[in-house]
């Protein structure tokens, strides 16, 4: 059944209660086809990462063997990078929305991301636990890894 008192979209950035909206916008049954429509969107590593797991960060806590990068450019913004295997194609889909929804974004916007965010998706009926945890785990080193590269840019410009 749908929500009838609409989903929990407070203190997201735009792009991400779209997707919060897309999710809650169809049945929970058809939200697990949506998230697989997401695991077809993720795009292919960049040269530069390709066959280079090492460049990468694991996400320990999922099943699968997914490894995320977050670059920041010039202007501040996010570049999210996945490796997440075809054969788990329910990971490969929380990477996609990860990616969609925070791509561009600021890295003080991507901090800001509620750490509840996945749980908003409506999902919990459709998927265990655990690979709710996996999620959540992949956009915790995505804050991580901004968090990271936030300190060695302010080290370096010497604050």
């Amino acid at each position: 059944m749908v929500n009838l008192t609409g989903p929990d979209t407070d203190g997201l950035p735009p792009k991400l209660a779209e997707i919060v909206e897309e999710f809650h916008a169809v049945s929970e049954r058809d939200r697990l086809k949506l998230l697989l429509e997401y695991s077809d969107g993720l795009p292919a590593l960049p040269p530069h990462l390709e066959g280079h797991p090492e460049l990468m960060e694991q996400v320990e806590e999922c099943q699968s063997p997914v490894f995320v990068a977050v670059e920041l450019d010039g202007d501040d913004r996010a570049h999210l990078h996945f490796s997440a295997p075809a054969e788990a194609p329910t990971t490969r889909g929380f990477a996609g929305v990860l990616r969609e929804g925070l791509q561009g974004m600021s890295s003080s916007e991507v901090l800001d991301v509620p750490d509840d965010f996945c749980a908003r998706l409506g999902l919990v009926q459709a998927i265990s636990p655990l690979r709710l945890r996996g999620m959540t785990g992949m956009l915790g080193r995505v804050k991580r890894q901004v968090r990271a590269s936030n300190a060695a840019t302010a080290a370096s410009q010497g604050r």
